[in-house]
């Protein structure tokens, strides 16, 4: 049965935010590691470009992890094909007259449109848009040593 509202947001993410709601964390939530999976040969080349530009940085940030294969391939397959979709309206243009004289969207529009959104919505599961990431709030300096009493004095 599928449940009503809002989609949780995943524990990490929360605690990246400062958890705002101040709502209790999941503390049972999977934690997977923290690792890139490795790129799915079945991908368009320009969606393995992609890949390989993301992953690392994805990786570096605590935010792709190894059963995230799926959704970051469904993000860079939807970024090659409207990306293609793109260069194809750069070149050919927008519009074009058909036989019987009435003018026309070319179907990459439509096409382009369709892959932005698909890729929009990948975004904000990663946090590659700028308001996803105005959201997460990410603790450069590490501690090199734990100190409870400073963690006590919240130091």
């Amino acid at each position: 049965m599928a449940t009503r509202g809002r989609k949780p947001k995943p524990t990490a993410l929360k605690v990246l935010e400062g958890n705002p709601g101040k709502r209790p964390l999941n503390n049972n939530e999977p934690k997977p590691e923290k690792k890139a999976p490795r790129c799915p040969s079945w991908l368009e080349p320009e969606a393995k470009k992609e890949w390989k530009r993301m992953a690392k940085i994805l990786e570096t940030i605590g935010v792709l992890t190894q059963i995230d294969a799926a959704a970051f391939a469904g993000y860079c397959q939807a970024y090659a094909r409207w990306k293609e979709a793109e260069e194809f309206l750069s070149k050919h243009g927008t519009i074009f007259k058909t036989p019987s004289g009435y003018i026309q969207q070319v179907p990459q529009v439509s096409i382009a449109q369709t892959y932005l959104k698909i890729m929009k919505d990948f975004c904000s599961e990663f946090g590659l848009t700028p308001s996803a990431r105005a959201r997460i709030r990410v603790d450069i300096e590490e501690k090199a040593e734990y100190d409870p009493m400073a963690e006590l004095l919240n130091i």
